[in-house]
């Protein structure tokens, strides 16, 4: 009996040390992401020396130009005269505007287009609508395929506009016979950007601009843009003719299908186009809500390439795979960060203190080290999103990780030091909730007016996080995959 006494408290320490190791694992997993963050914008600047440039020439084909279309008049306009005027041959530019049964003026606004541009301007107009963008883009695909004149084609947003030299920057890398598609970096384009939209703008610098920058360099593309994504006529037929319906984000299949052909996707960074984005915080839900469910569709779709070289020697990659799941399982390395944080301080709350000093200082010179780089990408927009870059993460996590780093700023001490401390450890869960509530703030009366403010305070990165938490319960759900417009209304500069 004695020896089983005094063989207890070694058990107890055995567990206590058990469970300190577990929960250092959940802190390191939380660490993940980051890594894969600082991992892709390293190669960033590899980009300079390792890219398509060798390969391209000069290459002007036949493009047709396919512009999904619903109730889009206050937009059309200005999108097709600035297709029109673009330094490409006028021979070898043609527009198929696909009027997805707009109820709207588009029809009277394409009819007045196609009359100023005979023969370069095509109406194609759908008696039944409401189907969804793929639908809406396959009708005029059957029609553009019929025809042998296209060599290229070019699948466009009706609100987006193209820099004059675009489309001449995209078509060069046509000239390399094993590319399938190109896209171009798409820039939020409000004449005059607020909180939100600038937030947006530096979102783009960072998943376009400079992201896309470093998957040209590991040879795998994770998405064509929606607005912007160029084809040989060569690619389409072996993707199949037609763009998949079965989920919410057909451009990112698209780019999958391209790589599995066989073809490249490539990013030209140097051909810009303008897009007019959500001004609120929940258009811009509805949005990306689409997109990350579209994205969860697709890891359940392509399991099966994942982290396997031999399925495809980049979709299959270490690179490709990590970037990959470092988004989609961002949440649940936040709550097992929260998670070790606070078990860590209850058993040894100095421990917890050197574990989160240790592990702050990554994130904090990651996110410097990436802000830095992604406002060089394009300083035009950098000069004018610098702050929002600054307070993505938000101001209460700015604080956090300013506490973190100097501890000596913290102003407190016993219980109320105890209480900011269990604060700190478990912000990085609250800050989804309080996303998902900065979002039902936007919807009261009053709330409209705080809701900018509570963005700033929660940061447009937790709310990205807590958009993909909604879009896991919407597929846990099996909820309807509606398309919910964006409204349009011409803000994009000219």
């Amino acid at each position: 009996m004695n020896d089983v006494l005094a063989a207890s408290p070694d058990i107890a320490e055995i567990g206590r040390g058990v469970l300190v190791g577990v929960l250092l694992l959940f802190v390191a997993f939380g660490a993940i992401p980051v890594i894969a963050g600082l991992a892709q914008f390293l190669v960033i600047p590899v980009h300079a020396v390792r890219n398509h440039y060798r390969e391209t020439g000069p290459y002007l084909p036949n493009v047709a130009v396919l512009v999904p279309a619903w109730n889009e008049a206050a937009v059309l306009p200005a999108s097709v005269e600035r297709l029109m005027g673009l330094d490409y041959p006028p021979d070898r530019l043609r527009v198929y505007v696909v009027d997805d049964a707009s109820t709207d003026d588009t029809p009277a606004v394409m009819a007045g287009l196609a009359e100023r541009f005979p023969g370069r301007v095509v109406h194609l107009r759908r008696e039944k609508g409401g189907e969804g963008k793929a639908h809406t883009l396959n009708h005029g695909l059957r029609e553009v395929l019929a025809d042998d004149w296209m060599e290229a084609l070019l699948i466009m947003d009706a609100d987006v506009i193209y820099a004059p030299e675009s489309l001449r920057k995209m078509t060069r890398h046509l000239a390399d016979p094993t590319v399938g598609a190109v896209t171009a970096y798409i820039r939020e384009g409000s004449r005059n950007p607020e909180g939100l939209t600038r937030f947006i703008g530096f979102d783009y610098l960072a998943a376009q601009a400079a992201s896309r920058r470093a998957q040209n360099v590991a040879g795998a593309m994770a998405c064509l843009a929606g607005g912007a994504q160029l084809h040989t006529r060569e690619n389409l037929l072996a993707i199949g003719g037609q763009i998949d319906t079965s989920s919410l984000a057909e451009d990112t299949v698209t780019t999958f299908r391209t790589q599995l052909a066989g073809h490249r996707v490539v990013f030209e960074p140097h051909a810009r186009v303008l897009a007019e984005e959500p001004a609120g915080i929940d258009a811009l839900w509805k949005q990306r809500l689409r997109w990350a469910r579209g994205n969860v569709q697709i890891t359940s779709m392509y399991r099966h390439l994942f982290f396997r070289k031999s399925v495809h020697p980049g979709l299959g990659g270490f690179f490709f795979g990590m970037f990959w799941f470092a988004i989609l399982l961002l949440p649940l390395a936040m709550l097992m960060v929260s998670v070790g944080l606070i078990g860590l301080h209850l058993l040894d709350s100095e421990l917890a203190s050197d574990v989160f000093g240790a592990a702050a200082f990554v994130p904090v010179a990651t996110f410097v080290f990436m802000v830095t780089l992604t406002l060089s990408m394009d300083p035009a927009v950098g000069r004018t999103v610098w702050r929002e870059a600054l307070l993505f993460p938000g101001l209460i996590s700015f604080l956090v990780l300013l506490g973190a780093t100097f501890p000596m700023l913290v102003p407190f001490d016993g219980a109320a030091n105890t209480g900011w401390t269990l604060f700190v450890y478990s912000w990085l869960v609250l800050c989804i909730p309080m996303a998902f509530a900065v979002r039902k703030l936007e919807t009261t009366r009053w709330g409209r007016r705080l809701a900018p403010i509570g963005l700033y305070l929660v940061g447009f990165g937790p709310m990205m996080c807590a958009i993909t938490v909604d879009a896991y319960l919407k597929e846990y759900r099996g909820a309807a995959m509606t398309w919910d417009k964006t409204e349009k209304t011409g803000r994009v500069m000219a």
